[in-house]
């Protein structure tokens, strides 16, 4: 299902497509296991997305990448939409849980 969501046909003679697999996959069962709800999920599979553009197309150094996500993961944490929605996703904790995530997800794709 994930290969599929994720949009990668040619996932068993694609290395660059079997990376992305693996770290999207890696990822969602990161969140599964620090029981993070659905929407908690959501918001962190976007994290990891938006940490991968800032890796391959704004080509971001690692610090920089790191104090991005710092910035999205605060963001998130601080924002309410206009809709009267809380955008409270992440606990301090978690935020900082995720960060430590993608630092080492950052070290081993960069």
């Amino acid at each position: 299902k994930m290969a599929e969501f994720l949009n990668l046909t040619q996932l068993k003679t694609s290395l660059k497509e079997t990376i992305l697999f693996d770290y999207y996959t890696a990822g969602f069962w990161w969140a599964k296991e620090m029981n993070f709800s659905l929407i908690q999920i959501s918001g962190f599979m976007g994290l990891l997305n938006f940490a991968l553009e800032n890796l391959s197309i704004r080509r971001m150094t690692l610090g920089d990448n790191v104090k991005e996500l710092e910035r999205a993961v605060t963001g998130i944490r601080e924002t309410e939409s206009e809709e009267g929605g809380d955008l409270n996703l992440f606990s301090i904790d978690q935020g900082k849980a995720i960060i430590d995530f993608l630092f080492s997800r950052y070290l081993f794709l960069h």
